[in-house]
């Protein structure tokens, strides 16, 4: 097959494509937009020869594999204009000896003593010179020689590129390095070598230059193994694009391709797929906190496979990447180190190994030892990679992504998201299967076979002695000397204190009562009606600012009742090792079996002086008489501490607020903590050390989940225990089932079952993945609180700042701490957060609101609608939600005989999608009478309807919803009730979610 015509377009024509669109330049951070919550969701496969014999054929294979995968890519209007997709192949060395010959006059050295890389370039000439200078000086500084740059032939007109992609192309190169003889005696050390060419260059000219078309450069690969041809394509456009291609000449013994689906993002050039060493469908869940510890543990990383040039490997995870570009930075960086491509897909994505009895006693020491060095990059997700000396695939420890495979009697293997991809004969095919989940599915080209999952697992679990290691340098909660002396509040100081820490009376009657009598999160209405904390005029907790994220439409929340055997709450804590090393020292850590510690737990950590490990108590209180002055003082003074702990060899710090009193107010606990982890963070020096939480501030799994999410290790909430030891001596609770134990017991384990559930609903599978993942949004907070304490997370409207919230510190201490005694509450205040009350938290359902919209339903009172309409729209709804600061721009009135009558208008109105179960069945049928009466549409919900209601009534009526839901997994959907709706909707993820 010969090439097709090439057109590379002019440099005037390239920089005035460039001026109209920023390649790779995501939008900035605008409004509500930020591109740093880029996912994306796709088609992934791979075909291969068992043996490694290499062929044009793989190649044209892989090509009508990735066509039969366009439904699970995407483009946007304009058809032509893929989101992303691409090919990965092993380098084709007599294909590119040919064509360097012809193109640059140049002879390639030897197959596997030169590295090759397909490169996107700027389209302005002196940017482009600019970058190709800077790769050229930093492999010279590396050793090596750039022999050549050949302009990678590309056909835009041929593969039809669609006006968004065309405007968005970069110039594209081929750059080719070796050693200046063309001779290399370690290939692996050449792979090394061009890697730190790579990440010091994406460094230099992506992040640390002030080009404008800076990030336009980008490496799609640089190896002497593997090359990636990609780009914001469509599936069925790569191959026309790239001539390269169809080379008859061109020939691989593998082949992986990517069609992506951008979710909720926007497509670019170099973020299509695959990625340099894999490929990925699904979506990293826990990607924030994944990077942030992954920056951290740079501080404490060696190598004597780099050496002095380690450093020009960070920061080790890129900025502008999706997370499939931020899992694949992780990887080169494991796979770079020294450990093999397989060992390292076993630590980044562990099957479910905690609470998995039937586990070898070696596999589970393995994922263990390695739990110890890093967690889990967690979420659904089919990975297939490859080093080029072997390829496989991995699913999640859910299997929440489809990978089937066929193995052929010509060795071939085919492996891909669905079966169908490819044409094969049925006769031919020897073995086909699915991966199962947390399972790895791998061809080994150098010993010609598939190698079983268990095989390979015990290769590598068998690889050191993990089950010694972990005996001899595990340290357990269990083991910490009892000598610590208990703390307890006296009694007269329990009230204040209680009062100052913000604790109400719905705090114990709807909160933590239940919590322990139930032993889950107490559930108290299907939805909240009162006021976001940052429109409220009572004194709110951090927590309220902070909103839980979900997962939604290609993201599956988890069950962590039914599948709880592949949930954990187990973490090891305390300073870290050498990531790049696998040694002994590594798993000397604290292991936590649960999250909430106890008192005793609590004190024995505080004195402890075991094995080598100490802890620094930090006070994290400030003299109420300072005000706001003292309290940004405190939190400079807590972050130096924090530093200055790790310098002295301390390996755990608790953050105590126990010196709350008449002259002293703490610190946000969400502050205290967040403000702390991220200084370690952008030091570098947040895996040295262990953060621990002794605070009276927290009690409500909300708090619990903010904590963890924002980087604590362990919390002890002493005052959530004093008061439900105040309500058990108060006679609140029964004497003859309750003690101080069982309460904590009961606590621990209530909470413990809620943190499971919130992790579940974002699809994350255990607390060490969950641990510093930010998975919130906050509503109402300023840049600098964030940027301070919370760097990473959405807030997308701004709001208070540090003045406000020391303000309602101070406003919380005097309840508890007045400067009159007459003034003194002599019990908990109820603000009314939970259930209204006169003077108190604003709700969308008041009394008042209630009584009008009853009057007028039952009596027709016109008036009374007028009342209750008035007050929705005018006060409830501008007091409680952001929708009700919105005001439309008035413009000239018009005639109102030019207006549609309100019949007509009232048509396209339709009501929410309720389930009659949340509802009950008489008002469920009365909104679809009522709908069906306007000429409107009401909704089944996921509850389903009736088919009796399909008939109409005898007066004329109709009970029948013209909007059906089909719920994923739902009972009772049949032909018939499918074909008595005018519309349909199928529901992906439960629950009321957007989206």
């Amino acid at each position: 097959m010969t090439s097709r015509t090439v057109r590379r377009g002019t440099d005037s024509e390239n920089t005035a494509r460039s001026s109209i669109f920023q390649v790779g330049r995501l939008p900035e951070a605008h409004g509500l937009y930020d591109p740093e919550f880029e996912h994306d969701s796709c088609g992934v496969g791979f075909v291969a020869h068992i043996k490694g014999e290499r062929s044009h054929q793989i190649v044209l294979d892989a090509d009508e594999m990735l066509r039969h995968m366009t439904h699970r890519g995407a483009c946007g209007c304009e058809e032509n204009t893929g989101d992303g997709a691409g090919i990965l192949v092993s380098m084709p060395h007599d294909f590119l000896s040919r064509v360097v010959k012809e193109d640059l006059n140049l002879t390639l050295p030897e197959q596997g003593n030169y590295g090759l890389g397909n490169v996107f370039l700027p389209t302005d000439v002196s940017q482009r010179e600019h970058c190709k200078k800077a790769v050229e000086e930093i492999a010279h500084q590396q050793g090596l020689v750039v022999q050549g740059w050949r302009p990678l032939p590309v056909a835009p007109d041929v593969a039809d590129i669609g006006p968004s992609a065309l405007r968005a192309l970069p110039q594209m190169e081929q750059v080719i390095i070796s050693t200046s003889n063309g001779k290399v005696a370690d290939q692996d050390h050449l792979e090394r070598q061009l890697y730190i060419i790579l990440k010091a260059s994406s460094r230099l000219l992506r992040e640390g230059s002030n080009l404008p078309q800076g990030l336009m450069f980008y490496f799609c690969s640089l190896s002497s193994k593997v090359l990636v041809y990609k780009g914001m394509l469509t599936p069925d456009q790569v191959m026309p694009f790239y001539p390269d291609l169809q080379a008859d000449d061109f020939t691989s013994h593998l082949a992986m391709v990517h069609s992506r689906f951008s979710t909720n993002t926007f497509p670019s050039w170099d973020r299509a797929q695959p990625c340099r060493f894999m490929a990925h469908n699904g979506e990293i869940n826990t990607l924030r906190g994944n990077a942030n510890w992954m920056y951290a543990r740079q501080g404490m990383m060696s190598s004597d496979l780099f050496g002095d040039d380690l450093k020009k490997l960070f920061p080790i995870i890129e900025s502008h990447c999706s997370d499939s570009g931020n899992f694949d930075n992780a990887l080169e960086l494991l796979l770079m180190s020294g450990r093999p491509l397989p060992e390292v897909m076993m630590m980044m994505i562990p099957e479910a190994w905690q609470n998995h009895h039937s586990i070898s006693v070696a596999k589970r020491a393995f994922y263990e030892y390695h739990s110890a060095l890093q967690e889990p990059w967690d979420g659904p997700a089919s990975v297939s990679f490859t080093d080029g000396q072997c390829i496989g695939a991995v699913l999640d420890r859910n299997g929440l992504r489809p990978s089937r495979y066929y193995v052929t009697h010509d060795d071939r293997v085919i492996m891909a998201s669905e079966v169908g991809v490819l044409e094969v004969d049925p006769k031919i095919v020897k073995e086909k299967g699915r991966l199962q989940p947390g399972k790895m599915f791998l061809v080994d080209f150098e010993e010609g076979r598939l190698i079983p999952d268990e095989e390979i697992k015990e290769k590598y679990a068998t690889k050191r002695p993990y089950q010694e290691w972990l005996q001899d340098q595990r340290i357990l909660l269990s083991d910490l000397p009892p000598e610590g002396q208990l703390e307890e509040v006296p009694k007269k100081e329990l009230l204040s204190r209680m009062q100052a820490f913000g604790f109400t009376f719905e705090t114990l009657k709807f909160m933590l009562i239940p919590l322990i009598k139930a032993k889950k999160d107490p559930i108290g209405s299907m939805g909240n009606d009162a006021a976001l904390a940052c429109l409220s005029d009572q004194s709110r907790l951090l927590y309220d600012y902070f909103h839980q994220l979900f997962a939604q439409v290609t993201n599956p929340a988890i069950d962590s009742i039914r599948e709880e055997v592949i949930m954990s709450l187990e973490c090891y804590i305390g300073p870290e090792g050498n990531l790049l090393d696998s040694t002994e020292e590594q798993c000397h850590r604290l292991l936590i079996p649960e999250p909430i510690i106890s008192n005793e737990e609590m004190a024995a950590i505080k004195s402890m002086d075991y094995r080598g490990w100490k802890n620094k108590t930090i006070d994290v209180t400030y003299p109420k008489a300072e005000g706001e002055a003292g309290f940004r003082a405190a939190l400079d003074r807590i972050r130096e501490e924090a530093s200055q702990a790790i310098a002295d060899g301390f390996s755990l710090i608790t953050l105590s607020d126990r010196a709350v009193g008449r002259e002293r107010i703490g610190l946000p606990t969400m502050v205290s903590c967040g403000a702390i982890h991220h200084h370690l963070v952008r030091n570098e020096q947040r895996t040295q050390i262990g953060i621990v939480l002794e605070t009276g501030e927290a009690r409500e799994v909300h708090h619990h989940c903010l904590l963890f999410g924002y980087g604590a290790d362990a919390i002890n909430p002493y005052m959530a225990f004093e008061a439900l030891w105040h309500s058990l001596d108060a006679g609140e609770l029964d004497a003859k089932k309750w003690d101080r134990d069982t309460i904590v017991a009961a606590y621990r384990k209530g909470v413990s079952k809620g943190m499971l559930k919130v992790m579940a609903k974002m699809g994350i599978s255990t607390l060490q993945s969950y641990k510093g993942a930010q998975i919130f949004e906050a509503v109402g907070l300023n840049k600098e609180i964030i940027d301070t304490c919370f760097s990473g997370t959405a807030s997308r409207i701004k709001g208070i700042g540090f003045d406000v919230v020391a303000k309602e510190c101070e406003m919380r201490h005097n309840i508890g701490y007045p400067q009159r005694e007459q003034h003194r509450l002599p019990v908990l205040p109820n603000p009314g957060v939970y259930h209204w009350r006169a003077n108190g938290e604003k709700h969308s359902w008041s009394p008042e609101n209630i009584a009008n919209i009853q009057a007028a339903a039952t009596t027709g009172d016109k008036d009374a609608y007028k009342r209750f309409a008035k007050a929705v729209n005018e006060q409830t709804t501008r007091e409680c939600h952001l929708r009700g600061l919105l005001t439309f721009k008035k413009r000239d009135s018009i005639p109102l005989e030019e207006v549609e009558p309100v019949t007509e208008i009232v048509k396209r109105f339709c009501t929410g999608a309720m389930s009659y179960g949340s509802i009950s069945a008489e008002s469920h049928e009365a909104l679809a009478i009522a709908m069906n009466r306007l000429g409107g549409k009401s909704n089944t919900g996921e509850g389903g309807e009736d088919s009796a209601r399909f008939k109409p009534m005898e007066n004329g009526d109709s009970k029948r919803s013209a909007i059906k839901q089909i719920a994923s997994g739902r009972f009772g959907v049949t032909s018939w009730y499918l074909t008595n709706a005018d519309e349909l909707q199928i529901k992906i993820s439960q629950g009321a979610k957007p989206g």
